[in-house]
């Protein structure tokens, strides 16, 4: 007698196998020979996993047809167009104007494509921001070749979502949107959209990363990656997961060529729900909940002070007196890990989970205080407004004429997305005539006047006063993007 070689052990289980195909059969659930006989070659047990890499050549040939044919007729082309005046190349020469007069050129018209996804029946499209920004036209083109004029519902900068509104007699097919927290690294993914406008396309892919932050498109910081192929055009398209559903909306790609080289971003489904949710009750802006705090990251250097194993999580950095924060116990120097049980690792982590929250609702925090985890609950708010909602346009002769002005509160921070502390007291201006005074000299929505000629501003009617003064000299001092600026004008 001799001992088996590993090799012939193998050979005599592959045996047993083949002669015992109908029990390994049943035993394994109904799956296939093929199936049963990997497990037993892996010494693995016979229930099939929840995820697996694909084993065999039937395997290989699956397609993913049917899941393209059941999402393609939900994304549709977006195009938008303004019409942008074009100077006169001869405008102020002396000469030319007195021998043939001004001469106006007419306008140019400019266009940008990108897509969008129907996700609602009676015709809700969600596109990225920047597809339609400052556009006088956005017209819907679907892939079966009708198109539609659509009208803009809902804009987001610090997201670069938009929601717009398309109407037909019947109902429109839709792409659902699906659970992005539900997403893993490595999960099969497509990216539907009209890349280069070539037309529609269809490319796969698997996650590559998740909550990505800092990759320079825009405030938001929890971006899905893929590396399935995304291309200028795609922009608005949809992410779409292995059952049909939209898992994300394509906004950006890390290029040097302006191609695809397989770094592309997605927002998650999650926080385009709560968008589009925003959009169907009525709000033109997307409201996010109030907790009255501002977080900052933990460093390497403080997670050592605080006694934390790794960096993680959002510290708290201020919190504002009666707000949501103070009421729960939060106070300066505690750390956020988690929110509703799922992990924090960054303020913009903590931000993505509260944007997801209803207003209205209490979220239970997990916190790490003065060396010790405990957990609170925190109240999730309107922002509050100021002590006037009044909105006023300057008129008069000043470098302000022509801006319409709102006293500084959280929520029309909020409302306007203003970038910064934002803090104090101030003016913000909400719109800017394009022929007016107040654009000439360089004023844009969301600037906030902190100070004019000597004068603190802290409300509309204080700085529609000081601009009817009679003066030529204008000081005043304005924060744009948490920069402040001093300003001296002669007008």
């Amino acid at each position: 007698m001799h001992r088996a070689s590993p090799l012939s052990t193998v050979f005599a289980a592959i045996a047993i196998c083949v002669f015992s195909a109908p029990a390994l059969a049943q035993d394994a659930g109904g799956k296939g020979l093929a199936d049963a006989l990997s497990d037993l070659l892996r010494g693995g047990e016979t229930q099939v996993p929840a995820r697996r890499v694909p084993f065999g050549q039937q395997e290989m040939q699956l397609s993913f047809a049917p899941l393209v044919k059941a999402t393609a007729p939900a994304v549709v082309n977006v195009y938008a167009s303004q019409q942008v005046s074009v100077r006169s190349p001869f405008a102020g020469d002396p000469f030319f104007e007195q021998f043939f007069g001004r001469q106006q050129m007419p306008p140019r018209v400019q266009s940008s494509l990108g897509s969008g996804v129907l996700v609602d029946p009676s015709g809700y499209v969600v596109t990225n921001n920047h597809v339609i920004s400052n556009a006088d036209e956005v017209r819907v083109a679907m892939s079966d070749g009708r198109e539609f004029t659509s009208s803009i519902l809902l804009k987001d900068e610090s997201l670069d979502l938009a929601i717009l509104k398309i109407d037909a007699p019947e109902p429109f097919p839709i792409a659902p949107l699906g659970d992005s927290d539900a997403l893993e690294v490595g999960d099969l993914v497509l990216a539907i959209g009209n890349p280069f406008g070539v037309g529609q396309t269809t490319t796969s892919g698997i996650v590559s990363a998740l909550a990505r932050t800092h990759i320079g498109v825009n405030d938001f910081g929890f971006f899905i990656q893929t590396d399935a192929a995304i291309n200028p055009g795609n922009s608005g398209g949809a992410l779409v997961n292995m059952r049909g559903e939209v898992i994300g909306i394509n906004t950006a790609i890390y290029s040097q060529s302006g191609g695809s080289i397989g770094i592309g971003f997605a927002i998650p489904a999650n926080i385009v729900r709560a968008v589009v949710d925003a959009a169907k009750n009525g709000l033109d802006y997307f409201e996010r909940p109030f907790v009255g705090a501002t977080f900052e990251n933990v460093t390497a250097q403080m997670a050592e002070a605080l006694g934390m194993a790794s960096p993680t999580g959002a510290l708290v950095k201020s919190v504002a007196q009666g707000g949501p924060a103070e009421n729960a116990g939060l106070k300066p120097g505690d750390v956020v890990l988690a929110m509703n049980g799922a992990s924090i690792e960054h303020p913009d982590a903590l931000g993505y989970r509260l944007a997801t929250q209803a207003i209205g609702s209490v979220a239970t925090l997990d916190v790490l205080s003065q060396g010790s985890e405990r957990q609170v609950e925190i109240e999730l708010i309107r922002a509050p407004e100021g002590q006037s909602t009044a909105e006023i346009i300057i008129d008069g002769r000043s470098p302000f004429a022509g801006a319409k002005v709102a006293e500084l509160s959280p929520r029309l921070v909020q409302r306007l997305g203003i970038r910064g502390q934002a803090r104090g007291k101030g003016v913000a201006i909400v719109e800017v005539d394009r022929n007016s005074p107040a654009a000439r000299f360089g004023f844009r929505p969301r600037d906030i006047v902190r100070e004019v000629n000597g004068e603190e501003i802290d409300t509309p009617e204080k700085l529609r006063d000081v601009a009817m003064s009679n003066s030529r000299w204008w000081r005043f001092t304005v924060e744009r993007d948490g920069r402040v600026t001093n300003q001296i004008l002669r007008y």
